[in-house]
């Protein structure tokens, strides 16, 4: 089975998902962007480290800003040195879902739990529709 996981890219944060038997999908911790090349970095060290094959990217598919931001998002993902599969999924709604999942915990938007777990959704979502 392929080792997956997912990247919710913010402008501030990196959620980020791992699968390592294709089923279970677990939250990580989320990476705090200071800028571009340093993300890519702490984002192809994450990568390298759990051996993933594949992975899934979340791109806003409509919405205020999305073409650009989905540049942006491709552009993120051209700096990473990961030579697996990638596969860009439409991300709709996983940060709406995020936020009811995580409801009445502190500090959800400035710790990345709230990305990460949009990444979680992202990564569960493309799995289920691989299977």
């Amino acid at each position: 089975m392929a080792v997956s996981a997912a990247m919710d890219v913010g402008l501030k944060r990196i959620g980020l998902a791992l699968c390592l038997d294709g089923k279970t999908v677990l939250p990580q911790p989320a990476i705090l962007r200071k800028n571009r090349d340093q993300a890519a970095r702490e984002v192809d060290a994450f990568l390298r480290e759990w051996g993933v094959e594949r992975l899934v990217v979340g791109l806003p598919e409509e919405g205020k800003d999305a073409e650009a931001m989905g540049r942006r998002i491709r552009h993120f993902v051209s700096l990473l040195a990961f030579e697996g599969e990638v596969i860009y999924v439409d991300e709709a709604f996983t940060s709406k879902e995020a936020e009811a999942l995580l409801k009445g915990e502190v500090k959800i938007r400035r710790d990345g739990r709230l990305d990460s777990v949009a990444a979680q959704l992202i990564l569960e979502r493309a799995l289920s529709l691989l299977r």
